[in-house]
């Protein structure tokens, strides 16, 4: 019966641990340049089931069909792009991100593009940073400049004010997911000929009907591992009842 009790409260973990990752897709259905996550789950014929005590670890036993999140990844594909009249505004095509250098030093990965400019005439993103061009930050001066689709950007008089720096994860790389869309990775490389749209940004990739069907296949689970529960507890209790009329 414990065995049961492992494999249904592993199962409420799994389904716990899914409800958060698909209620936070769904939060951020309309986070410009979201990426969704999945919960990648693994099950395994045996488990070694630990008790923690005292500062120590103890073996308990093993359970069998032992239900463990295998890791949570995220959705790199691409989403659509929704044009608008801003030109702050702009959108990667293809692979890639734009760099983000943060006010505490580290540089964020994203494909947010809904910029803004800073009282010194600098591309930014509200509330992160200075966007990076390949010789570091960019500066307008203002929002009558223009730019190609290889993210060259010219001021109003026509002069080159900096190119985009559009890069992606290294392999092998280690990147976290932070939040609001933005990443951090350990190493980089440079996207080879990347192509931008300016006047739009990437919406996120969240399929909304598909997280909510997923919704309520983890409701569903998390539901029928609580009863598998309960139902262990009274079998338990009947048998505890069972014996002690016996003796």
């Amino acid at each position: 019966m414990l065995r049961g009790f492992y494999s249904a409260a592993s199962g409420m973990l799994v389904q716990q641990r899914n409800l958060n990752v698909i209620g936070n897709n769904i939060s951020n259905s309309q986070t410009v340049g979201y990426r969704s996550q999945r919960v990648v789950q693994s099950t395994f014929d045996q488990e070694l089931v630990t008790r923690y005590e005292n500062g120590q670890y103890t073996k308990i036993g093993d359970a069998s069909q032992t239900n463990l999140v295998k890791t949570v990844d995220t959705n790199f594909n691409e989403s659509s792009v929704y044009e608008t009249q801003n030109p702050f505004d702009m959108a990667i095509l293809g692979d890639g991100f734009f760099n983000i250098a943060g006010t505490d030093g580290k540089t964020f990965l994203t494909r947010n593009g809904c910029f803004n400019i800073d009282n010194q005439g600098f591309l930014v993103l509200d509330g992160v940073g200075r966007v990076q061009g390949e010789n570091g930050d960019i500066y307008v001066g203002g929002s009558n400049f223009t730019m190609d689709n290889s993210g060259n950007i010219y001021n109003s008089n026509g002069g080159f004010a900096g190119k985009l720096s559009i890069t992606a994860p290294a392999e092998n790389a280690k990147t976290v997911k932070m939040e609001n869309g933005l990443f951090l990775t350990d190493n980089v490389t440079n996207v080879d000929s990347p192509t931008v749209m300016n006047y739009g940004y990437e919406r996120s990739n969240v399929d909304i009907n598909d997280e909510y069907t997923r919704l309520i296949e983890a409701q569903a689970a998390f539901k029928a591992c609580s009863t598998a529960i309960s139902t262990i507890d009274a079998l338990n209790s009947k048998s505890a009842t069972s014996i002690a009329s016996i003796t």
